[in-house]
């Protein structure tokens, strides 16, 4: 499966996204996967995840554009929790990021409550340069984690930081060596699983609770959004111009 799920310590569970020859990209069949994992592991014995990407070039890329771009009520439902947009969540999250990290992989990203980074990575949301509205919830997460004008040029710019920006902006904590990113994350999920299960989830749920609060009452008026993209001339000349790996051209 393009989603692995391993437990090196006990009480440690590591995710590891698996589709290197799209820079980890993950198709709809992978988020609902991705769901899954999430769901089991809620009720299991597990007490942090640690979340990476296969190889040494991307963490996660975000949507695999080549596949279906389609935002039904199910898809909608599926991508939410794939990406735990509007999930409460009490499991503690770190995210070794060993690449690119863009689109879809920066609102999975938002989803994490400790970021650990490689120095060769990049971080961005360039969804408006292709006619895409980015509504896995950078829209309302990105804004309350690194503030406004740090949120808006990641969203309007839609252009690539680097790690050593992308921690200048409290996008992530700290950055590492590449040959030690994951051990790095696996040493503080350790700390985090050793520390009262209780109280850890008792506080990750509180701040999960009041982020959800925020975005769920802005759902609808995102799926507006988000469908009126869709149905523009741009959205089908930016996703033609990055399938056939050319500038796009709006009117």
């Amino acid at each position: 499966m393009p989603i692995h799920l391993h437990h090196p310590s006990p009480h440690v569970a590591l995710i590891t996204i698996d589709n290197p020859e799209k820079r980890n990209a993950m198709s709809r069949a992978m988020l609902a996967e991705l769901a899954g994992l999430w769901d089991s592991l809620e009720t299991s014995d597990c007490r942090c995840i640690v979340i990476t990407g296969a190889g040494d070039k991307a963490f996660n890329a975000g949507a695999d554009i080549s596949g279906d771009l389609s935002a039904s009520e199910e898809t909608a439902r599926i991508v939410n929790r794939g990406l735990l947009k509007t999930s409460t969540y009490p499991k503690p999250i770190i995210a070794a990021v060993n690449g690119v990290c863009a689109g879809g992989g920066i609102e999975l990203l938002l989803s994490t409550d400790i970021r650990i980074s490689a120095p060769h990575a990049r971080f961005g949301l360039p969804e408006v340069k292709w006619g895409i509205y980015p509504f896995g919830g950078a829209t309302a997460k990105l804004v309350a984690q690194i503030g406004y004008v740090h949120a808006m040029e990641l969203l309007l710019g839609a252009q690539m930081i680097d790690a050593e920006e992308a921690r200048r902006i409290a996008l992530i904590n700290r950055i590492v060596p590449a040959d030690r990113l994951l051990d790095e994350a696996l040493a503080s999920a350790r700390i985090i699983a050793a520390n009262s299960p209780v109280a850890v989830q008792a506080v990750k749920q509180h701040i999960s609770e009041t982020f959800a609060l925020n975005i769920t009452a802005r759902e609808a008026a995102e799926q507006a959004q988000g469908d009126r993209v869709r149905a523009s001339a741009d959205f089908a000349e930016g996703v033609a111009a990055f399938r056939e790996k050319r500038t796009p051209h709006y009117d």
